[in-house]
């Protein structure tokens, strides 16, 4: 009868004699694959970002010297503090559009419904410049609005020619097409919570407001944060349209000491970069910490944070050094 190999000892384990322990087969060293084609890609994107590097250090063209002397120029902060305030205010008022048209999509009664789908449809189809050179010549349209009796007599005058200053052309039309595209980001987010859990929280008898509250918003924020972060991105660098109504925002001071100043056009324009570069880069870090937030309880443990992961890498690096030292 023939033993089964799993259950039989290889010659090197079996005992030479009875009762001796077996001997254990001598230790292999595992060796990683060889991945040739790794090292060779990584060997490639190493010189070109070497490359790039290089030329923008040393190229004249892009004169650092001015970029040096551009960068924090009381014209230039002024422009970033104009680009900040319509980013914040038109993103504000924007996700409260939205809400209240995603909402509307998402009712039972067909008039909010069809409301909310016109005005997605109608500010999603039409150019962002179209929206603002519409608002800039708007007082040519309607010189005054009233508020009163649809149909009747009006109660309140306003001048439209005072009310439509720059910055609120600026906030108005990157606030109607913000809350259009913001309007699909949240009702998508609702839409992602299983149904579940509204049958679960309605089983329970738990009050609508509370159960959008507590158990559908925090699982929809989920799905909304990276979606609207990345929509807020977009946003930043659509300021810049804003100069085409006769607002000097960061892009616009750049455009027009470009004009001035002929010979420093390359240096503004690295200028503005940069400052779009931190200005998306800042937004990105509040993501990566809201995103964390809201995981908790969607997964068993929470990523590290760069700090931690550094930390991690530090004491790793620490305790290779003092295994090799005491060797």
């Amino acid at each position: 009868m023939s033993e089964s190999p799993g259950a039989a000892l290889s010659l090197a384990e079996r005992p030479s004699h009875p009762g001796e322990a077996p001997v254990p087969p001598p230790a292999r060293r595992v060796r990683p694959r060889r991945r040739p084609g790794r090292w060779i890609v990584t060997a490639v994107v190493l010189v070109l970002v070497a490359q790039i590097l290089h030329g923008l250090v040393t190229n004249p063209f892009y004169q650092w010297d001015r970029f040096r002397y551009w960068f924090l120029r009381p014209a230039v902060l002024d422009g970033l503090l104009v680009t900040l305030e319509v980013a914040a205010l038109s993103a504000v008022l924007g996700l409260a559009g939205g809400i209240l048209l995603a909402l509307g999509r998402l009712s039972a009664s067909p008039v909010p419904r069809a409301v909310s789908w016109t005005y997605t449809w109608l500010f999603r189809s039409t150019p962002l410049i179209v929206v603002l050179i519409f608002l800039y010549n708007f007082s040519a349209l309607y010189r005054t609005l009233s508020l009163g009796v649809p149909f009747g007599p009006s109660f309140v005058r306003f001048d439209e020619s005072r009310l439509a200053t720059d910055m609120t052309i600026a906030v108005v039309g990157l606030s109607l097409n913000e809350a259009a595209y913001a309007a699909e980001v949240v009702r998508g987010g609702l839409l992602s919570v299983d149904q579940g859990q509204h049958e679960a929280a309605s089983a329970l008898g738990l009050p609508k407001g509370y159960r959008f509250r507590r158990i559908v918003l925090p699982q929809a924020l989920r799905s909304i944060v990276p979606n609207y972060v990345n929509q807020l991105i977009g946003l930043i660098k659509s300021t810049s349209l804003v100069f085409y109504v006769s607002l000097l925002d960061l892009f616009g001071v750049v455009q027009s000491m470009g004009n001035t100043y002929p010979g420093d056009v390359v240096p503004l324009l690295m200028v503005a970069t940069a400052w779009y570069l931190l200005l998306t880069s800042a937004v990105s870090v509040v993501q990566y910490y809201v995103e964390r937030y809201y995981a908790r309880g969607a997964t068993r443990g929470l990523p590290p944070t760069p700090l931690q992961r550094a930390r991690a890498a530090a004491a790793g690096l620490g305790a290779r050094l003092r295994k090799e030292a005491a060797v």
